[in-house]
């Protein structure tokens, strides 16, 4: 069985809205066995929804749609739906009193009237009540066909995905399990990675795939394999990985993790280190992303945003002799705020970071794009510079915070904290 996404929302299309949905329902198909061929994106005209749904079916056997459900007249999909079902709608009993007591629960009874076209749905549909908002989940089933239609907010389709229909299609169909391991390198050019691997690679049983998934300077291998045992899977691929211990074992910081925050936490779990965070022009990301991490109280104490200069002399104790020599954007007062931040939050590791991330230059001439971090662990210190003038603001800020977790995750292997 394969699926194809349909994304539907001219606000998507226009760039006002990215569509974080595909990228979620994709993940969960997954570990079900369920591959996705194609992704379409297209506009709320009932026309190019049918025509894309005559498309979706050519490649895949379960179609799942997001987004335009709503109450309001530019919302077509279910009028499209009908269409090529060949079905009608009609109000669903059912649906309108769950919608009642939606609206009671959140004190908005007075808006019920209007909003009783969303318990309007296909006659032959089956529904997938929304706790989380007042359009339903339709699923229609004919002739091999399904298509699954929700609503477009992430937030009431998270939990409609996980919940209703992952463990609906799991019980449905006698699926293979697809899993992955990642394993990440660094300081290892993705080519000559390549090269390097490449019998172990040639040699992969045929259940088992790889991919090359490139962030920054670091490369994580993915190796995702699909079987009926999830138990015996899981061992095939920890096998595989074992076997590139001798190739690339020295060049590797993580066996089995994703996110660098993840690999972060384990390490500083497993070694009781605790981590706090001085940030000016990653205003606050690299705060984000730890604490992304459930868990992460266990170990990060806390961040600050000394963003203007006077503030990282009054917080931190940096040093006016220091802003005057080096100007803000500086080894020295990127180390000084490591320090006065360790010294501030009583932390064994502490980490900031000092740049300018445009548009211009800053007041002392210092480039877009430059930035000094400065990593503490207790008494080692590391210091690194970055020049990324290509970068806008937002990703600025995420490729540096990414960056010095990945230093981070470094110091604390090779040092052996």
């Amino acid at each position: 069985m394969k699926a194809v996404l349909i994304t539907i929302g001219d606000e998507i299309l226009s760039g006002n809205t990215v569509d974080t949905n595909s990228t979620y329902i994709a993940s969960h198909l997954r570990t079900i066995g369920i591959p996705v061929a194609q992704i379409f994106t297209i506009s709320d005209e009932t026309d190019i929804i049918k025509n894309t749904l005559k498309s979706a079916f050519t490649l895949g056997d379960l179609v799942i749609m997001t987004g335009g459900l709503g109450p309001t007249r530019d919302d077509k999909t279910k009028i499209a739906l009908a269409a090529y079902f060949n079905d009608e709608l009609k109000l669903d009993e059912e649906t309108f009193d769950h919608l009642r007591r939606l609206f009671i629960k959140r004190k908005r009874e007075h808006l019920l009237e209007i909003n009783k076209d969303q318990a309007v749905v296909l006659s032959k549909a089956h529904i997938f009540q929304n706790e989380n908002g007042s359009a339903p989940c339709q699923m229609i089933e004919e002739n091999g066909q399904i298509a699954i239609c929700l609503p477009g907010v992430p937030y009431e389709v998270k939990p409609l995905i996980k919940d209703k229909i992952i463990p609906f299609l799991k019980t449905k169909f006698s699926l293979d399990h697809i899993i992955s391991h990642i394993i990440s390198i660094v300081d290892f050019p993705e080519s000559l990675l390549a090269l390097t691997i490449e019998k172990w690679e040639l040699a992969l049983p045929k259940n088992i795939t790889l991919s090359y998934l490139p962030i920054g300077n670091r490369v994580k291998l993915r190796l995702t394999g699909t079987g009926k045992d999830l138990s015996k899977l899981d061992n095939q691929l920890k096998e595989e990985a074992q076997k590139l211990k001798p190739l690339i074992g020295e060049k590797v910081i993580s066996w089995n993790g994703n996110e660098i925050q993840q690999i972060l936490k384990d390490l500083l779990i497993e070694k009781k280190l605790t981590i706090s965070s001085a940030e000016s022009c990653t205003g606050g990301e690299l705060a984000r992303l730890i604490t992304s991490v459930p868990g992460s109280s266990h170990y990060f104490l806390g961040g600050i945003i000394p963003y203007d200069a006077a503030k990282k002399v009054k917080l931190l104790g940096v040093s006016d002799q220091t802003l005057r020599e080096k100007t803000v954007v500086s080894a020295e007062v990127a180390q000084e705020m490591s320090l006065g931040c360790q010294k501030l939050l009583e932390t064994d590791i502490s980490l900031s970071t000092t740049g300018v991330s445009g548009p211009g230059s800053d007041e002392f001439g210092n480039e877009v794009g430059t930035v000094f971090y400065s990593i503490r662990v207790k008494d080692f210190e590391k210091t690194n510079r970055l020049f990324l003038p290509h970068l806008e603001r937002n990703d600025f800020a995420n490729f540096v915070s990414q960056r010095v977790l990945q230093d981070l995750v470094e110091v604390l292997i090779r040092e052996n904290f």
